[in-house]
């Protein structure tokens, strides 16, 4: 299943586009209104993309009125992105979307989660979630800590259907001229091709951690991209920067996501899920 990495493409704008996944993720919602980070937002860089974007969006209460019946026109499944700064604000948003029937799943932005430890704090968001939905939960978790598995594991122990992996790298650029940040908040997200091994690291050792259903993401240009994603562990895959380049990026990455897989023998894409990890699924294997 092809997505949307949140955040990466405007469906309001651009539903054609939207169309040609098989599933739609929303841009992160919070519990009130933001405005987000002040400019400039967005710098390219040799190796990707950097944001600092702050999670502007237009809050619950507007989300669920007005954005929310637009999106359902679409006709994919929806999954909100959803962000907080407390268990408690993670499981109001899960409840106030658990009545919504077009909201297929959501996901928990828990990249900032404003607590002292990853493995404690994402355990209590995701078990505080758990109890506010019955909506499959889907956790996206951060590169930047020591023990990413841990962390996994804690999210799967806490009631996590899947992990989204990865979410955007801390990054800086500085202007070509002046030489000072060209980031109006400083540092932001990177993402693009830079972040493909990173991902890959991530998803082949929380799938060996917890097996669940990964939604993998960071670095994908072409089907390739995507066949080492799906042979590290992950179910599925998001595109992100790839999509400000080429809005037709979906079918092209699908056809060659089949000549690709072909190409080494596979009868299909599913063929090739968790390849990387052969000696765990040889019944030989000690």
């Amino acid at each position: 299943m092809l997505l949307n990495a949140s955040g990466c493409l405007d469906a309001l704008t651009a539903p054609d586009v939207a169309r040609l996944l098989d599933a739609f993720v929303t841009k992160t919602v919070t519990p009130q209104p933001r405005e987000g980070n002040a400019p400039v937002r967005i710098a390219e860089t040799e190796v990707g993309m950097l944001n600092s974007i702050g999670l502007a969006n237009p809050g619950i209460d507007a989300f669920q009125r007005r954005h929310l019946p637009q999106l359902a026109q679409l006709g994919i499944p929806l999954w909100v992105s959803v962000g907080g700064f407390a268990a408690d604000e993670y499981a109001d948003l899960c409840s106030r979307l658990d009545d919504h029937e077009e909201v297929a799943a959501i996901e928990l932005n828990l990249s900032c989660p404003n607590v002292d430890s990853p493995v404690d704090g994402t355990a209590q968001i995701v078990a505080a979630s758990r109890l506010a939905t019955r909506k499959p939960l889907w956790a996206k978790l951060s590169v930047a800590v020591p023990d990413l598995p841990d962390v996994a594991q804690a999210a799967k122990e806490a009631g996590a259907d899947g992990l989204s992996l990865i979410n955007t790298v801390r990054g800086l650029k500085l202007d070509d001229r002046t030489l000072a940040p060209a980031l109006g908040p400083v540092v932001g997200g990177l993402s693009g091709p830079a972040l493909k091994p990173i991902a890959l690291a991530a998803v082949y050792s929380c799938y060996r951690a917890t097996g669940l259903p990964i939604v993998g993401m960071g670095g994908i240009q072409h089907g390739r991209d995507v066949l080492d994603l799906v042979a590290a562990g992950a179910r599925h895959a998001a595109l992100g920067t790839v999509l400000f380049a080429d809005p037709d990026a979906p079918t092209r990455i699908r056809a060659e996501l089949a000549e690709e897989a072909a190409a080494r023998g596979y009868a299909d894409v599913d063929a090739a899920y968790a390849v990387a990890h052969a000696e765990l699924l040889s019944p030989t294997a000690t």
